[in-house]
């Protein structure tokens, strides 16, 4: 009898603690600025199921350091946020867990952001997943295109008709601008809103496999030279010249006509400048053609955390119908396809331009994403304001061309 009742004791014992051992707390990092959209899917997860996430924001500018140097001291999160332009490199240094066969096993894997799982593929391997989906749009004030004897209702198709258009807008005086574009330094406005230009119409700044410069064509001449006309004509603010990213949404000021901007604005200019009445469509090609700039986030998992199924569950989470629905409330675009249209259901129709953005997006795959394109000093940064603004358009190519393959060669 007192062996039956130890037995069981020491059963109900063990259920115990493996009921305890089940039970599991994410550590996970996001970048500063990560917005109300992953804080509210991880409120949602967490009020709905055993295991947590505890989410760390972390300057963006030291995301990828602090990481980096956390994984050296073996004191890396479970899981991070990552901007997708940097999966690729961690990948290639072995740094993440290889998802690959559970991430092929979701019934709805062929139809996540296809340029978030590009850069989350390393030797066709899938060692990121897309958390955030941003897409770049152009955007219109309706209120000014009227001003200005044009029809508000009509979404530019073509360059030539954009700068016409900002033509007539500068006409109307004062402050009132045709065009926007933060220039300067920011090399990373300029890769979201200017690349488009020439994607849309067949070109690339990198070969398909990032190993060779391809950054002078005739179709980035024509859209060099498609900005330096409208900066030329006095349809852009001057103090374009020197916005390194921090007046981004000038789009908000009720003075700009015409703009580039992220599908994020679209909620950001309904919830708080209701005042602007504004149209979105595709950024058109240079040449004919749309195209975009897929950016956001990749959901990335440290290689050797004893925590990947709680993480896992987690991403289904997002993934869901309900996490998909509650990201989208808060501004992020649908990652999976083929639930997008009931995501958005009741939400501002223009949502639905950043959606169809996914479909024709692109994003640089380069192992020197920061070095080429995010630096303030590197090559594409120079680039775009010397050939814009500068007096040397020939010279300005030929340095960047030269300066980025560089870097390609000597990082192999």
């Amino acid at each position: 009898m007192i062996k039956r009742l130890l037995a069981a004791t020491i059963v109900a014992t063990l259920c115990l603690m493996s009921g305890a051992s089940a039970t599991e707390t994410i550590n996970m990092w996001v970048r500063t600025g990560v917005g109300d959209s992953f804080k509210k899917v991880v409120e949602a997860y967490n009020a709905s199921h055993e295991n947590k996430v505890a989410a760390t924001e972390v300057p963006f500018s030291e995301l990828v350091q602090k990481y980096a140097t956390a994984i050296a001291g073996g004191q890396a999160p479970d899981a991070l946020s990552m901007d997708l332009i940097y999966t690729p490199a961690f990948a290639a240094a072995g740094q993440l867990e290889d998802l690959t066969d559970w991430a092929k096993q979701l019934p709805y894997f062929n139809s996540l952001s296809p340029s978030h799982v590009r850069l989350g593929t390393y030797q066709d391997r899938v060692y990121g997943l897309p958390l955030s989906v941003e897409t770049s749009v152009f955007a219109w004030n309706k209120d000014l295109y009227k001003k200005a004897g044009l029809d508000p209702e009509k979404a530019p198709a073509s360059w030539g008709e954009i700068e016409a258009n900002a033509e007539k807008i500068r006409k109307i005086g004062d402050d009132t601008y045709g065009f926007y574009f933060s220039g300067g330094s920011c090399g990373g406005c300029m890769i979201f809103t200017f690349t488009p230009l020439v994607w849309g119409s067949g070109a690339d700044i990198l070969s398909a496999d990032g190993k060779t410069a391809t950054l002078d064509t005739p179709h980035m001449r024509k859209a060099v030279d498609a900005y330096r006309s409208m900066v030329k004509k006095d349809l852009v603010p001057a103090s374009a010249a020197s916005d390194n990213g921090v007046n981004f949404l000038s789009f908000t000021s009720g003075k700009i006509g015409q703009q580039s901007l992220g599908a994020f604005a679209i909620g950001t200019l309904v919830t708080e400048h209701p005042e602007i009445n504004f149209g979105v469509t595709l950024i058109p090609g240079i040449d004919g053609g749309t195209s975009s700039f897929a950016g956001g986030d990749n959901f990335v998992v440290t290689k050797g955390t004893k925590k990947l199924d709680a993480v896992k569950e987690f991403l289904e989470f997002v993934y869901s119908m309900e996490g998909q629905k509650v990201m989208a409330q808060y501004g992020s675009l649908p990652t999976r396809g083929d639930i997008a249209d009931k995501v958005l259901e009741g939400l501002d129709p223009r949502m639905q331009v950043g959606l169809q953005a996914i479909g024709v997006a692109k994003t640089p795959y380069t192992l020197q994403f920061n070095d080429l394109i995010n630096s303030a000093n590197g090559p594409w940064a120079t680039f775009t304001n010397a050939a814009i603004y500068g007096d040397d358009v020939d010279a300005a190519f030929q340095n960047a061309q030269s300066e980025m393959q560089s870097i390609i060669d000597n990082a192999q």
